[in-house]
This record gives structure tokens, sequence and C-alpha cells, in this order.
């Protein structure tokens, strides 16, 4: 439901929250009205309407704490889109250090401090996400990763996640709506569950191969009931050259996947003839483990907490110029901050 642009206590103190709710997290409209803000930008805003001020020309500038990758950039133009607002940033997927100004926002006062909150959230929260999908694709090279990380945050932000770990680099991602808003299809296999309920690794190996469409890659997980080698070979032998690849995900129970396995597997597929299978590894993978296991002979790799349970870079948005002057609070310099990496989006 949309709701009124907050700008008052008294609008704060009408907020309602229907008892038909099913869900904590915040609409689109809820975003745009100012629900999600800080209540005491909403504070601010009475204050400055009081003494006529909230019209102040003000130039803001937003920096991170760390070093990382920019990611949120369209959400936040998103934001103030028909706002009377001008917005100049890093281009979204760009490197940033720490400190440096990554986006410069300038118009009224209450045009844009509504939305500091909200703004600051998207860029942190994305950038940090991106930031780890790099680090993952950098350990694996030129082989190919995916984000598996839907099912490890609340889904009404996994496909923000989603997208911000293919702008850090993800060749992929399992979240169909995450996809979706990137411009690409989902990927995946299926999970354990299909194994369990059928019987058979090879009678659902056959069962996929008939019934899932030509463009779907053969892919199938061999560790659920026997030996992964000897499961990976009785695939390749019931599929032949339609199978793409096997997957790897050995819980820690029983020791994780390791390079000595991915190496083993590997050797007995070649031995008996399959140097065409390849071999997709999931399943608690990080950086290292991910360069060792891709030296070890795995082709590509599914990465989930390692992406979504990266912290949020920090980000913090002050005041350069109030009113044409050059202004910082204690500690900061005053006045615009050069950077000739920005560009003007909005």
């Amino acid at each position: 439901m949309e709701i009124k642009r907050i700008e008052s206590m008294e609008q704060v103190k009408q907020l309602t929250i229907s008892p038909e709710r099913k869900f904590y997290s915040a609409t689109h409209e809820e975003i745009l009205g100012g629900a999600t803000t800080d209540v005491y930008f909403v504070k601010t805003l009475e204050i400055l309407d009081h003494l006529k001020l909230g019209e102040t020309p003000v130039v803001a500038e937003i920096f991170p704490r760390r070093e990382g990758l920019l990611a949120g950039v369209q959400e936040v133009i998103n934001l103030f889109s028909g706002r009377d607002v001008s917005i100049w940033s890093l281009p979204e997927g760009s490197s940033f250090k720490a400190k440096e100004v990554v986006m410069r926002l300038e118009g009224p006062y209450n045009q844009l401090g509504l939305y500091e909150t909200a703004l600051l959230g998207i860029l942190a929260s994305s950038s940090g996400w991106a930031t780890a999908a790099r680090a993952a694709k950098k350990a694996a090279g030129q082989k190919p990763v995916y984000c598996f990380g839907a099912r490890h945050v609340h889904p009404a932000v996994a496909p923000v996640m989603e997208r911000a770990a293919l702008v850090g680099g993800a060749d992929g991602a399992s979240c169909i709506l995450g996809a979706k808003l990137a411009g690409k299809e989902p990927v995946g296999t299926v999970p354990h569950a299909v194994f369990l309920i059928v019987g058979d690794t090879v009678k659902v190996a056959r069962t996929y191969d008939e019934i899932m469409p030509p463009d779907a890659l053969r892919l199938v997980l061999v560790d659920t009931f026997k030996d992964e080698a000897e499961e990976a070979l009785r695939v390749a032998e019931a599929l032949g050259k339609s199978l793409h690849g096997i997957r790897l995900d050995t819980p820690s129970e029983r020791g994780g996947v390791t390079p000595e396995l991915v190496k083993e597997v590997r050797s007995r597929l070649d031995m008996a003839g399959y140097h065409h299978v390849k071999i997709f590894v999931s399943g608690g993978l990080y950086p290292e483990k991910i360069e060792a296991l891709a030296v070890a002979g795995a082709d590509a790799f599914g990465v989930g907490s390692f992406i979504s349970g990266a912290p949020p870079i920090d980000m913090t948005m002050d005041l350069k110029v109030v009113g044409g002057q050059a202004v910082a609070k204690r500690g900061r310099i005053p006045g615009i901050t050069p950077n000739d990496r920005l560009q003007k989006v909005l």
C-alpha cells in the first residue's frame, strides 16, 4: 500500500501496521515514503521546515570506511528519480579505496535528507556482497563462480544480494528473481532431497536428462549415497556424452570437499575415458579453498555463505556545502572533495 512521504513526527505516530501484514520487510512504497529512515532525519526535516530552511541547497558526499567494489548505484538512482537531486557516482562495479568519495549528491536538503539511511544501507550491503563475490572470482581465476547464497539471508534481500554478487563478477546466481533483475537466467541443478526421495542417483540423473530442456546443463550431485568417485562413474556411464559434469558437495561431517577428493574423482573419470565431464564444487567455499580446489582440478564453484555473509562496507554521508558555503564538521575538510572518477548519473 502506498504511503505518503513522512515529513513530521505526527506522521510517524499515525503510521500504523496492519495486523494482516505477513512479512516484516519494507515494500518499495515504504522505502520511497521514508518509512525505513532513522527517525532523527524526520525530526531534522521538521526543525528545518519550522525555520523555513528545508529548501537549503546542499552538497553531500559519501565515502566508505574500507576499500571494496561499489554496488547499489542503480537503486540509489531509482530512489531519487523524479526529485530535484543531482547525483555523481563511481560507475557500478568500480573498485574504490578507503575514504574515497564514491558518490556526490546535490539538491535541496528536504529532497535528500530523508533518504540518507536508505541510500547508505543500499550501498553498504550491496558493496559488501559485491566485494566478497569479487574475491571468490579472483580465487577461481578463469573458472566460473555461481552465487548460491539466497538461503542464508532474508528472502526480501536475497535478490539484492545475488544481483550484487553478479556486479562483483559472479558468473551466475541461483535465486530466480536475483538473476532476472540482473538480466540473466537462474542457474542450479537439483538438491539432495530429490535423490533421497527417489533413492538412486542414476535414476534421478536419467530422469533429469529425459525431462529437462536441452539448455539445462546435465550436472549431477554424486555424494548422496556412495563414494563420490564410484557414483561419478555410474552417472557418467549412464548419461555418456550428454553429461556435462558432476557436483561435489560432501558435508563437513565427512570431511567436506578436499583437493585430494577432487584429484581422485578427476583421475578416475579420465581413466574411464570421461575427459569431458566437469567437476563442480560447492559447500562452505571461501577464496583460499577455491584456489586450492581449482589447482586440484575443480572446474566451477558454487559459493554461498562467503558472499551472503559478507559484512557491509560502512558508508558515511557528510554535508560539504550548505547554501553555497563550504562546511564540514570537526575532523573533516570543508568543501567538495575532488574525484575525477565520478560521473553524472542523475
